[in-house]
């Protein structure tokens, strides 16, 4: 079987410190992307455990695999948990979640809690689309755009362009660097284009680093845009899967003339994370 490069990592974890016997509150959220899904399970509030793994072609399936990842290093079941919020592309199609909330909202409360009360300003680099997001001190939304016409300026771009160069996708960010001099970005409007420019820029003799740092540049030129309509406020911070991505980020960066907000957590879990931190409230509100 051929190699696919653009497959990235697959992973669970919990936070063996704690004893979910004595939790007053387990709230979850599931995040259904497009590419990738996510489960999170807080205990009072606090991140307990987690998964990470390539979205199937059926939603609910999705939700369910996620959800017993999440669970499977943990003491507990899924009936353990007292509430569930589903959100992301698929966030309607979580079966054993309690209530839905849009992506827009789970992301701005989660990267609240990611990077702290600080944060104004939040670019989510999605599976095929980008949002951009201002929010309060408590993670509440005041604005946002979105831009999903094509996936060129997304996580499945790059992992177009990983298969096209033969380059595993967590490389390419590390590999667009090693280069005499920035190129000119590639088409930066359709992934289609993008491919078919990079393909003859291959073709006429270009090395694979440069071919990679005109896509790393194309994208980042495409996502400033998105942000220039919105206004960036500092402090910016930066989630979705693309944001591990070094070739983007600091060709963003240096746009922007900023340096975006680092987390201790992993910047793929913060629609998730939303999602519990939501469920955890609505628990507490049901009086239960």
């Amino acid at each position: 079987m051929a190699q696919e490069f653009w497959r990235w990592k697959e992973y669970n974890w919990r936070d063996e410190s704690i004893n979910p016997k004595l939790v007053k509150i387990l709230s979850a959220g599931v995040d259904i992307g497009s590419v990738s899904s996510q489960a999170v399970i807080l205990a009072d509030g606090q991140l307990y455990a987690y998964s990470n793994m390539r979205t199937g072609s059926d939603s609910p399936d999705s939700a369910r695999k996620a959800m017993s990842w999440a669970l499977e290093s943990t003491e507990l079941a899924l009936e353990d948990l007292h509430y569930i919020v589903g959100t992301g592309y698929g966030r309607v199609n979580v079966p054993f979640a309690h209530r839905a909330i849009t992506e827009i909202a789970c992301h701005a409360r989660g990267a609240n809690f990611m990077y702290g009360p600080t944060v104004r300003t939040i670019l989510d680099m999605g599976g095929q689309d980008c949002k951009a997001i201002q929010c309060d001190e408590k993670g509440k939304v005041t604005n946002f755009l979105m831009n999903d016409k094509c996936a060129a300026g997304t996580g499945r771009g790059m992992e177009v362009f990983a298969d096209l160069l033969a380059v595993p996708i967590e490389d390419i960010g590390d590999l667009s660097f090693q280069i005499e001099a920035e190129p000119n970005p590639v088409s930066s409007t359709c992934v289609v284009f993008a491919k078919s420019e990079a393909a003859g820029l291959l073709r006429s003799g270009w090395p694979k680093n440069l071919v990679l740092a005109a896509y790393c540049s194309a994208m980042a030129h495409r996502i400033i845009s998105l942000l220039e309509r919105l206004g960036v406020q500092p402090e910016f911070a930066i989630t979705g899967g693309i944001a591990k991505n070094s070739g983007v980020v600091k060709r963003l960066e240096k746009e922007l003339n900023l340096t975006s907000m680092k987390s201790q957590y992993d910047t793929q879990i913060a629609g998730a994370i939303g999602a519990a931190l939501f469920a955890k409230a609505l628990y507490e509100k049901s009086g239960k």
